[in-house]
């Protein structure tokens, strides 16, 4: 029995935008979209999705994207880019580092780092980046839900990737701050085909996943809380 990562979900006021938005972005074409939802299938990466939404974005998020580049000139290339497109220059207390933070343009935080060949990058998302309160507990869990490899663990978090070794790393980290209103950015993981979806739920609660309620209602995913309190949810075999 296993669960393994399969998207990442934006809240998005104009769903279908962001998915545009997001196309350009990482490089990678609209896969579909509906009423409801629009989604990207970037080559070995979970699928980005983005659910309709009513409400505004009320805080910096638990969970961001890294956007890898590979030459001296790419990253300020496509910072210019990017925002000609919407983004915008926020300032996170970050100083002198070798990554540039924006916002997407319903506000949602993500960085273009400059060329890292150490981290063997492979495609334009370099990193889906946590934040939790209790980042080794929280990146213990992320290696049992994830599926994917551990590259490293420890009181500071756990840094991940698929079993390829190919695609983005999940890099789970420090925050100070405890999560006070729910996630505009959320992980899916899933069980795999033939395995058991309630059997999966209550492994991953023993692992330290507690059920929460967000108003969802009746639908065929269970969401819960990894342990530093960021929202997943559990859908069902795929």
């Amino acid at each position: 029995m296993a669960t393994r990562l399969v998207s990442v979900v934006f809240d998005a006021i104009d769903h279908r935008a962001q998915a545009q938005w997001w196309a350009v972005a990482l490089d990678t074409p609209v896969a579909g979209e509906d009423a409801d939802e629009a989604w990207l299938t970037p080559d070995h990466c979970p699928e980005i999705l983005f659910g309709t939404t009513t409400e505004p974005k009320r805080a910096k998020n638990r969970v961001h994207l890294d956007l890898a580049t590979y030459s001296k000139a790419e990253p300020t290339a496509l910072v210019e880019t990017l925002i000609e497109r919407g983004a915008t220059r926020i300032d996170l207390g970050q100083g002198a580092v070798d990554w540039v933070v924006l916002a997407d343009p319903e506000g949602n935080e993500f960085c273009v780092v400059e060329p890292r060949p150490l981290h063997h990058y492979s495609g334009r998302l370099a990193t889906i980046m946590l934040e939790t309160v209790d980042a080794e507990a929280t990146g213990q869990f992320w290696a049992t839900a994830s599926g994917w490899n551990v590259f490293s663990h420890g009181p500071d978090g756990a840094i991940l990737r698929d079993a390829s070794w190919r695609g983005p790393w999940l890099v789970i980290g420090d925050h100070d701050d405890p999560p006070n209103v729910k996630n505009r950015i959320h992980l899916d993981v899933a069980p795999m085909p033939g395995d058991d979806q309630p059997a999966e739920i209550e492994r991953l609660v023993a692992a330290g996943a507690r059920r929460v309620d967000i108003g969802h209602g009746d639908v065929p995913w269970v969401v819960l809380a990894d342990p530093g309190g960021n929202e997943f949810c559990v859908l069902t075999p795929r």
